[in-house]
């Protein structure tokens, strides 16, 4: 907790001569690698012990990069050449290292961001933190970056009877191999990348799953005619409509993969890129999982009735026995539980109206990473964000050598 007594803050108190950036994930590397660029100072700010913590600690081995690298790379420095097409995600967590070492980036670890609240009577951002040994830190800046990501928590669905089911469940994020499910029977409830991808790898080691598709989802081939399918959709969509090139993409889709509804995923009747558009529903991307859907490899079941103490009861009546469950039910912004500005993000966790960018608020505000256009959206922001911010700052610190005169209700305890 963060502890005030008579108006004063008794922990440790921080003037800032430049922004705040929460969150050392790509987003936030990628701000401060273009603030270092221009000489403007920063702190970023990191609730775990390392870099780009939800991959690094929350994945699964066999992840690689959905999309072509030159879609995935930062800012600035691009991947090796030696990189795949698709790196994994080891490469991916290397490159982001040696991205933090190249531009001398120097998060402070270990600090959770409790609250951040904009205080109006002297025009300042103050950002409390907590550290893992208790301590407490307040940060005052002129510009706050929230650069915490899309996926910061895991969403765990209330589902009845799962408390009395006594065998093994996890979130995807907690899911590493499927060696330790060798023999299993599984049951993996979501149908979006990471389920489908987890549900592959527990074939490749001889598991028995069954994947949860409780509503229509769209999955398109990785590839068209050894082309990238988001390349293609990238390049077509500077010449046509959206709708147009949805129309081709499914298209392209039923050629490739056949007629996928006999398996038990129908397809949403809004188009993939619209989808992703308006609801931020990402299309599945196939790297192998539908060849096991259709060998039988892998069951499609429909939603959760209940969970009983040695399986789960299906919506059609059907039970299964089951020896564990993977929740790949996806992901949340923690926005909304620390920043104290309900102005500026709904909650959701997503940038409200005035961000009518996507990028930048008001009185100092950015965000980098919330407008669901994956990592070269976000390194895009990025880039935006930080000349954004270097402008001000420069024409700021010529104006009054940036002395910052801090007079505000609450003061500092020495």
């Amino acid at each position: 907790m963060v502890h005030e007594q008579d108006g004063f803050f008794t922990g440790r108190c921080i003037l800032v001569n430049g922004p705040v950036i929460v969150g050392a994930g790509p987003s936030g590397l990628a701000v401060a690698a273009g603030l270092k660029q221009q000489g403007v100072p920063f702190v970023i700010l990191e609730r775990a012990s390392c870099i780009a913590s939800l991959w690094q600690n929350r994945t699964y081995d066999r992840l690689n990069l959905h999309l072509p690298k030159q879609f995935c790379e930062l800012p600035y420095i691009p991947f090796p050449e030696n990189f795949p097409e698709y790196p994994s995600k080891h490469q991916f967590i290397n490159y982001l290292e040696s991205y933090a070492k190249h531009f001398d980036i120097d998060p402070r670890f270990n600090e959770l961001v409790q609250s951040a609240k904009y205080d109006e009577t002297c025009g300042l951002w103050r950002v409390k933190t907590v550290g893992n040994n208790n301590s407490t830190t307040e940060y005052i800046c002129r510009w706050l970056v929230v650069a915490s990501g899309e996926n910061a928590e895991k969403v765990v669905p209330e589902f009845e009877g799962l408390r009395e089911f006594n065998g093994n469940v996890m979130h995807a994020c907690d899911y590493k191999s499927g060696e330790d499910f060798r023999e299993k029977r599984v049951l993996v409830v979501g149908c979006g990348n990471s389920g489908m991808e987890v549900s592959l790898d527990l074939c490749h080691h001889h598991a028995a799953p069954s994947m949860v598709v409780r509503s229509s989802v769209h999955v398109l081939p990785r590839e068209i005619l050894g082309q990238s399918t988001f390349e293609l959709a990238v390049s077509m969509m500077k010449w046509m409509p959206l709708w147009v090139v949805d129309k081709i993409l499914l298209g392209a889709a039923r050629l490739i993969l056949g007629n996928l509804a006999k398996y038990g995923l129908k397809r949403p009747s809004m188009g993939p890129l619209q989808l992703k558009n308006t609801a931020g529903k990402t299309p599945v991307l196939d790297i192998g999982t539908l060849s096991k859907i259709r060998s039988g490899d892998i069951k499609i079941v429909p939603g959760i009735k209940k969970f009983l103490q040695g399986g789960v009861e299906l919506v059609n009546g059907e039970v299964l026995e089951i020896d564990s469950v993977i929740l790949a039910t996806g992901y949340s912004s923690n926005v909304p539980s620390w920043l104290k500005e309900s102005e500026f993000f709904s909650s959701d966790g997503f940038p409200r109206s005035p961000f009518p960018n996507g990028w930048k608020g008001k009185a100092g505000l950015y965000a980098v990473g919330f407008t669901r256009r994956g990592l070269s959206g976000a390194s895009l922001d990025a880039v935006r964000v930080a000349q954004d911010i270097c402008k001000i700052w420069n024409q700021e610190t010529k104006q009054k050598n940036h002395c910052v005169a801090v007079s505000c209700h609450r003061k500092c305890k020495p």
